[in-house]
């Protein structure tokens, strides 16, 4: 492996985000490979009344809601207590999401009360040096579900995605709290190729890199 730049030391704590099927995780274990780093990886099969999320969203929104501000609460405390001396640390999630799939899915009473508990746990909480903001077609992301064959998702639509995908954009389109790399992943494999993984490598860690930059990688079909 060749020798770390110097950027590689700037960034300790990198986060990666995207919708449902966009490949978080994947790219998270791959990135912490390279660096030797420690993972952080959502518990989202942790949560009991998801796969009935999927099934009936106005029924089941709050209390998946509330499951998960809890439970990235806990897990995001820990890592801001045992991991501010870790040289590496690669997430595949940020906390802020979860405003996201609230401002989505709850009611407006729902969502009151959400936001009467949010910001007291959220001010609290270490932010990534690096946000990877993984831009996907609603085709791949259906693609990749479909491919992973997880018995949590089965039931998820096209609409919902399609739904989601417009409110990360929104979202990460204003994005201003921490560096953001946002990528166009639609024809991309940093899973399964080399070379797609060493590209994507080398512009996390671009000693130019600005404070908010887009990446489009020269494409080749994937489905």
């Amino acid at each position: 492996m060749e020798d770390k730049p110097a950027s590689k030391t700037e960034l300790r704590y990198i986060a990666i985000e995207g919708v449902i099927g966009a490949g978080k995780t994947s790219l998270a274990k791959r990135i912490g490979e390279r660096l030797s780093a420690k993972y952080v990886f959502e518990q989202f099969e942790n949560n009991p009344f998801l796969e009935k999320f999927y099934l009936d969203r106005n029924r089941f929104a709050f209390q998946t809601q509330m499951f998960f501000l809890i439970n990235r609460f806990k897990q995001q405390q820990e890592l801001h207590q045992e991991d501010l001396f870790s040289e590496h640390l690669v997430c595949d999630y940020i906390f802020e999401k979860d405003r996201i799939f609230a401002y989505m899915n709850l009611s407006k009473d729902e969502l009151n009360l959400y936001e009467s508990i949010y910001p007291l746990l959220a001010r609290s909480l270490r932010k990534p040096d690096l946000v990877i903001f993984l831009q996907s077609s609603i085709d791949r992301l259906v693609y990749n579900i479909k491919k992973r064959n997880r018995k949590v998702e089965r039931a998820i639509t096209k609409n919902y995605l399609e739904e989601l995908s417009e409110a990360y954009n929104h979202y990460f389109f204003r994005y201003n709290s921490t560096p953001l790399l946002i990528v166009n992943s639609s024809d991309i494999d940093f899973v399964n190729s080399d070379n797609d993984f060493d590209e994507l490598f080398k512009q996390i860690f671009r000693e130019d890199r600005g404070f908010i930059e887009y990446f489009n990688p020269e494409t080749r079909r994937i489905i």
